[in-house]
């Protein structure tokens, strides 16, 4: 599959296959390159249209892959007839082998420590010789510019070359961006993926999510938390594709 970007509703998507995302996320991280992977759902891209900061730093990123279904699916409607759906937890999940096999060490940023204490321990017991630099719950609260330097010297003296940022979106993006060239390794924001792969919370089946219906199942899971969520960006996406189906197909 040929590498490129399009832009769905103001916001750069990457056409990558999951062979090329892998390999370039795990050759910045043998160099130990700062840089940012952003994981873009629809949430995501109809947020960045409202929220400044997002948008920057949905800018700033390195790689911007189609997390959510609905994206892949435009993207494969508009020229990228391969492209595949490259979700949060399942590029963590790939990663996590790989930085066994090649010896990267990584680090997680997020969630409680309740949460980071059961995920630690799931990864030990599937890969047991990964090398897990350091573990990080920060206050749910906005961090002083002192907190985020002492993060990232923390992340940089763990000798980190992947780090998995569980903050949500858009908080996880901007403080990716604000990070840029401060830390110096690879920076992943996969969302809800801690809480997934720590047991947390139970994920969509195989099923919906090949029907794209992950959102739903979630919703189901989580109603008071998301559905404002889902009513409002659902809703704008859905009102915005005719226009950009047609605004593609006169080019």
């Amino acid at each position: 599959m040929r590498s490129g970007s399009v832009v769905l509703l103001g916001t750069r998507i990457d056409a990558l296959s999951w062979e090329q995302a892998l390999g370039r996320i795990l050759r910045w991280a043998a160099e130990r390159q700062s840089k940012i992977v952003c994981l873009c759902n629809v949430h995501v891209v109809v947020s960045a249209r409202h929220d400044d900061a997002l948008a920057r730093a949905l800018q700033l990123a390195d790689m911007t892959t189609p997390d959510g279904a609905p994206l892949a699916w435009l993207m494969r409607k508009i020229g990228w007839p391969e492209q595949q759906r490259i979700s949060g937890p399942d590029l963590m999940w790939h990663l996590m082998a790989e930085a066994e096999r090649l010896q990267l060490p990584l680090f997680l940023l997020g969630s409680t420590e309740t949460t980071l204490a059961r995920l630690t321990q799931r990864l030990q017991q599937v890969f047991p010789n990964l090398q897990i630099a350091g573990t990080l719950s920060p206050p749910f609260r906005r961090l002083r510019p002192s907190e985020n330097v002492q993060m990232a010297n923390i992340i940089n003296i763990s000798g980190a070359r992947l780090v998995f940022v569980g903050l949500g979106c858009p908080k996880q993006e901007i403080w990716m961006a604000a990070q840029r060239d401060r830390v110096q390794a690879v920076m992943l924001g996969v969302g809800a993926a801690f809480d997934y792969h720590a047991g947390v919370l139970p994920r969509a089946p195989q099923s919906w999510q090949r029907l794209g219906l992950e959102w739903l199942y979630r919703l189901c899971r989580e109603p008071s938390r998301l559905i404002k969520r889902y009513l409002i960006t659902n809703s704008v996406f859905l009102l915005a594709l005719p226009g950009e189906l047609w605004r593609r197909s006169r080019h």
